[in-house]
């Protein structure tokens, strides 16, 4: 039986070796205690688990991230990074903590950097077509947004520092 859910504080060394099991290093695994650091970046509720016999075999983070427009600056937030344990992988799990931390969002822009015919069965398309740029926008497709119900306006995403090292 899977659960899905808000990380806990138990769950914190099977999310690292989760991330460095299904990365080729471990920065995506430093990413996220480099963000679990930042008060400003961190969002608890929005750090989901699937967790199965009591082992964590998939995550996916959502955390803040700003989008700079020219009536001023939005919250928004950041998808990533998202991983299943290899052993778990193909089962649906990456899915399910993905819909669950973005049933979670409030409503707000999401963006992500990832394959885009993975990451459109969950709603989000190029964040060109929003007028979104930012730092990955290089990516193009891969670089894409998920608007909050009312649209997005056009502006520039802003990254905490602790992405900088990504």
């Amino acid at each position: 039986m899977i659960e899905v859910r808000s990380e806990r504080p138990e769950d914190i060394a099977g999310i690292r070796a989760v991330l460095v099991a299904a990365f080729e290093t471990p920065a995506e695994a430093d990413l996220v205690e480099a963000l679990r650091a930042d008060a400003q970046a961190w969002l608890p509720e929005l750090s989901t688990v699937a967790v199965e016999d009591r082992r964590v075999v998939a995550y996916a983070l959502l955390s803040r991230v700003i989008l700079a427009t020219v009536d001023g600056d939005v919250p928004a937030l950041a998808l990533g990074p998202v991983a299943v344990a290899p052993d778990h992988q193909r089962r649906g799990y990456g899915s399910a903590v993905i819909r669950d931390a973005l049933a979670r969002r409030a409503d707000r822009l999401v963006v992500v950097l990832g394959d885009p015919a993975y990451y459109r069965r969950f709603g989000f398309r190029p964040a060109a077509e929003f007028g979104i740029t930012g730092p990955y926008m290089s990516f193009r497709d891969a670089w894409q947004a998920l608007p909050p119900a009312g649209g997005s306006r056009p502006g520039e995403v802003l990254f905490p520092d602790a992405w900088d090292d990504v």
